[in-house]
This record gives structure tokens, C-alpha cells and sequence, in this order.
């Protein structure tokens, strides 16, 4: 069976073993966008993470992202407290509600807009990237077949759609 050793010839995991974050030590040294809070608890920076992410996000009271996509990345979200709407497809076709308790899986490419559905609530989630690096692919050229509602996160990640 092979084993990762440091030079001395221990495990790795002696060393670098389980990490515990305490959900008050959380990260808030990450990209933020107007209406979302987002924490870093695992990454490369705070536990050497190398092919996952993990933090929390809270999302105002109607807020919303413009369209975009997470290149190669997979993507999970935890709904702990509120009502997430997703919309999805080439032209936001597809609409799902996710309440407390439920995962939301975000394959790789698909174009979609993240949305907190409840009016006057914040959205309280986790969430899981299947890289460190934070991918995100703005879509300007979108039709959609309903009008998105205004877009409040607008920011070097989330652009504003022309």
C-alpha cells in the first residue's frame, strides 16, 4: 500500500492530519460581491486543500447573480436557511427551488443565475467547489425566455448583462 512520507520518512497526515474550522474562524479573505457574504473554511491557503473548497455563502433578500458558468468545476450547494432559486439553461429555460436541507449540484459549464427567492430572508448555504480556484465565466450574450429579474451582484466576478 502506498503511503505519502515527508523526507523523514513519517505520513504525511501525522503532520497534516484532520483539520477542525470552527465556524467562527471562517475566511472572509475571498472574492465578495454586493448582496453575498462569502467565508473560506477549507482551502489551499488555510489547510492545503488542493482539489476541493469549501465555505459559506449568505445572500441578501433578493439578490441575484448574472449569468455565468464554472468552466471544468463542479459545484455543490447546501441550502441551511431560506429558499435558493436556480435558473439554468443557454437561454435560463430551466427553473429549480431549493429549500433547507437540500443539495444543489451545479455540473460544469452550465450557464445559470444564483437567486435568493425568499423577499425578506437571507439565504444561508454551503458550498463545495471541486477546485480552489475561483472560476467564473460571465455570459453578456443571454436571451432568456423570462426577463431575470435586476441584477444585484455586479462585480469583477459577476458582470452586469448589457
Amino acid at each position: 500500500m502506498a503511503h505519502d512520507h515527508h523526507e523523514s520518512g513519517e505520513a504525511a497526515w501525522k503532520h497534516d492530519g484532520i483539520r477542525v474550522i470552527k465556524g467562527d474562524r471562517l475566511d472572509d479573505n475571498t472574492p465578495q460581491t454586493p448582496g453575498m457574504y462569502r467565508q473560506a473554511a477549507i482551502d489551499a491557503a488555510r489547510v492545503g486543500a488542493q482539489k476541493i473548497w469549501a465555505g459559506t455563502v449568505a445572500i441578501e433578500p433578493d439578490a441575484k447573480t448574472g449569468v455565468h458558468h464554472h468552466g471544468a468545476l463542479e459545484s455543490v450547494i447546501y441550502v441551511v436557511r431560506g429558499r435558493a432559486r436556480l435558473r439554468w439553461g443557454e437561454r435560463l429555460e430551466f427553473v429549480a427551488e431549493a429549500e433547507p436541507g437540500d443539495f444543489i449540484f451545479v455540473p460544469p459549464f452550465c450557464p445559470h443565475q444564483e437567486i435568493n427567492a425568499e423577499p425578506g430572508e437571507v439565504l444561508h448555504c454551503v458550498l463545495m467547489r471541486s477546485d480552489n480556484e475561483a472560476v467564473v465565466v460571465n455570459i453578456d450574450d443571454v436571451d432568456p425566455v423570462e426577463r431575470p429579474e435586476e441584477v444585484y451582484w455586479v462585480d469583477p466576478i459577476h458582470k452586469a448583462p448589457d
